[in-house]
């Protein structure tokens, strides 16, 4: 994601700080936080409903600010989840990036990319199984919910009444989704700019960022879909519903083959803003809060 520019007949190039990643998916999940709570009320719900009555049937139980709960848990999520995918990736990438700043091979950025987002799918599965069981309560009848104050109370309550390794209820097959999402998202759109970028049409600017993003996160979506929905469906299950992952398969697979997709618009509507904002706002912590390296 470096940019480099000639001056006096050497190169500068800005890199992200490791941390970067975490706080710029943070700032974005501030904005799209809603869209996500629609997309797992969706994957969770048997039959059909549309986003339209599921959006009312929210705001009716609990407000418009229904449509923020489980925001401190999102927020936990990105800050694990987001931080080491992220810092794994720009770190490995930096290691392997040639002396003379030439990108490294798709292949290589993809391997790392896969690698950083297994890790941060399994340090970010607590905050990720608490994020779905907040937003999944505003649909529950009261006595039903689980009635989390925030993350942290979440993860005490999830500790002491169902142990501390139900926090990673699922998380082989959210890993699983993590790498694939890091590689949508991060591997492609370094890509995909370095393509955009060889043109003459796109310089260094916002313009090249959103036209990156936005093609990187659907390519995020469609490859991570089905495996969300099965996530989606292991995390919020009560203990003993299903007998492994095969049961969930099976038990999804007897809806139909577009039970795998649910969810499919309201995850491409929240995940391409939220790539969007993430790359946005990484490229502005870049360019002017990066590493400067002379090549």
């Amino acid at each position: 994601m470096g940019v480099q520019k000639d001056l006096a007949g050497w190169k500068e190039i800005r890199v992200p700080r490791w941390y970067f990643g975490g706080l710029s998916a943070a700032g974005a999940a501030c904005v799209t936080h809603p869209f996500d709570l629609l997309k797992v009320q969706m994957q969770t719900q048997k039959g059909k409903i549309s986003m339209s009555q599921l959006i009312g049937t929210v705001v009716k139980n609990d407000g418009v600010l229904g449509l923020y709960n489980g925001i401190s848990a999102a927020l936990l999520r990105q800050l694990t989840y987001s931080t080491v995918r992220f810092g794994i990736y720009e770190v490995a990438k930096q290691h392997f990036t040639p002396k003379d700043g030439k990108p490294i091979p798709f292949y290589i950025s993809t391997l790392i990319a896969g690698v950083g987002g297994f890790a941060g799918g399994f340090m970010g599965n607590p905050g990720d199984l608490i994020n779905v069981r907040m937003q999944n309560d505003v649909k529950l009848p009261p006595e039903q919910r689980r009635n989390y104050k925030n993350a942290i109370h979440g993860l005490w309550k999830v500790i002491t009444t169902e142990g501390i390794t139900r926090l990673w209820a699922g998380a082989l097959m959210n890993c699983g989704r993590a790498a694939l999402m890091t590689i949508g998202q991060v591997a492609f759109y370094d890509q995909i700019k370095l393509l955009l970028l060889s043109t003459s049409f796109f310089q260094e600017n916002v313009v090249t960022h959103v036209t990156a993003s936005l093609s990187a996160g659907a390519i995020a979506t469609t490859i991570t879909q089905p495996v969300d929905v099965l996530k989606t469906r292991v995390m919020n299950a009560k203990p003993g519903e299903f007998k492994g992952m095969l049961d969930v398969f099976a038990s999804t697979a007897k809806e139909g083959p577009l039970a795998f997709f649910k969810g499919y618009i309201p995850a491409f509507v929240r995940l391409a803003p939220h790539t969007i904002l993430t790359f946005i706002f990484l490229e502005q912590l870049r360019m002017n809060y990066g590493i400067i390296k002379h090549l």
